[in-house]
């Protein structure tokens, strides 16, 4: 009796995948991208804002395919999906290490921005929002923060491996790694719905043990209180929050062009790694961070506290980055900045909209942030090509944490609306 007591829910065991999973695509993969930029354009000869094209091309894709994501993965077997979706990103990003041409970058980001929708941006949030009812913002903070902790680690590597073995070599180590541990991880552990090993959501059985009907009629009506889709994106809060993933993205989005940034100040690439690496330390600690908080200030206050911190690192940078502490030290609080993306923008969606139709709002919601990536990583490269420098960038992303912090304002005011007008139900 008491070992049954005892016995760790199925949930934390998803949990364990999704940070394997989502810890090595990102600090393996996605946030690794950047630090190629520079070593590639010297070799091949490329502008940095004609191969930084490839991260619009793979924001373009993402916009297009994100609609239809939110209804695969509710159609079909989450580990067919997954795995299908970890060789597109992964075996994507080791091709680029053959390629000779900047066609090359352009052609294989579709399948792997393709992959990293399912693997990056939907599957941790739609599956913690099925797993947890308790600690839901704890979980979603230590998913996050597991890119962080895997980039700490990898970031450094990748440079370390740029310099002694060239950018070819290093492309394909990295992608042939996440495919061989993500693979087998998703295999094992994940799982769509509580109900596919009998269970009801970690939380949901604590609350209520005498009538097991009673539980299940209590678990369905709490995961459909909310909006419709067809509600909520006609309303002002999505279009508020539509901003809010558009600037935060903008604002991420910089982390691709950290490594070229610090080289163009003279740094080595060896250094930009080991900045890299502690900016994947922030998103650690603010991953976690964020998601403590939330849980206990709400997902409003801590995001308008997370912009108004962003504002510390972005003035550092423009005043002192050629002083390699204040700059790695920058870096880490703008990591830590970052993570409010992918901890606060599901708990955001969830606290404005509810858990009704989350997995169809959510996906429309993060269209944004692929029409940022559209704009943004591109128009971080050709400012540095136009003028050698990113400080006109730097003040762009100030204005961009003042606005989110209205738009954030903004978006609880139209959930308000929503509940005055009784869809919030």
């Amino acid at each position: 009796m008491d070992m049954k007591k005892k016995k760790i829910h199925y949930a934390w065991w998803v949990l364990v995948g999704l940070v394997l999973m989502v810890g090595l695509a990102k600090g393996g993969i996605m946030t690794a991208g950047g630090l190629f930029l520079t070593p590639v354009t010297e070799d091949l000869g490329i502008g940095m804002g004609s191969l930084t094209l490839y991260f619009s091309i793979s924001s373009i894709v993402t916009m297009l395919f994100l609609p239809i994501a939110g209804k695969i993965i509710a159609k079909y077997d989450i580990r067919v999906i997954l795995i299908t979706s970890i060789i597109l990103q992964a075996g994507s990003f080791a091709m680029f290490g053959l390629m000779n041409s900047v066609w090359g970058w352009y052609l294989f980001s579709i399948p792997m921005s393709i992959g990293s929708v399912f693997v990056t941006q939907i599957a941790g949030p739609v599956l913690i929002n099925n797993w947890f009812k308790k600690h839901n913002g704890l979980a979603m903070g230590i998913m996050v923060a597991a890119g962080g902790a895997f980039g700490a680690i990898l970031q450094p590597m990748a440079g370390n491996l740029i310099l002694s073995g060239g950018w070819r070599s290093t492309y394909i180590i990295l992608g042939v790694l996440v495919m061989a541990i993500v693979i087998p991880v998703v295999f094992l552990t994940i799982r769509m719905a509580p109900k596919q090993k009998g269970l009801l959501p970690y939380g949901m059985d604590a609350e209520q043990k005498i009538d097991e009907t009673a539980t299940k009629k209590s678990a369905n009506t709490e995961a459909n209180r909310g909006v419709t889709a067809a509600v909520a994106k006609k309303s002002s809060a999505f279009y508020a929050l539509f901003i809010f993933f558009f600037f935060i993205t903008a604002i991420s989005s910089f982390g691709q062009h950290v490594a070229p940034f610090a080289m163009g100040l003279g740094y080595d690439v060896a250094f930009a790694g080991q900045a890299m690496g502690g900016w994947q330390v922030g998103v650690l600690i603010g991953a976690l961070a964020f998601g403590v908080l939330s849980d206990k200030f709400g997902a409003r206050n801590t995001a308008i506290f997370a912009m108004l911190l962003g504002l510390v690192p972005v003035t550092i940078l423009i005043l002192v980055p050629e002083n390699a502490m204040f700059f790695t030290i920058a870096i880490a609080i703008y990591g830590f900045i970052v993570a409010s993306l992918g901890t606060l923008g599901p708990l955001l969606t969830t606290a404005l909209f509810g858990n009704k139709e989350y997995g169809q709002i959510y996906a429309l919601a993060v269209v944004g942030l692929a029409v940022a990536g559209i704009v943004a990583l591109p128009a971080y490269g050709y400012i540095f090509q136009w003028t050698g420098s990113y400080t006109l960038a730097l003040y762009s992303i100030l204005a961009m944490l003042v606005l989110n912090v209205i738009a954030i304002i903004f978006a609880f005011k139209g959930k308000k609306k929503l509940e005055q007008a009784g869809l919030w139900n």
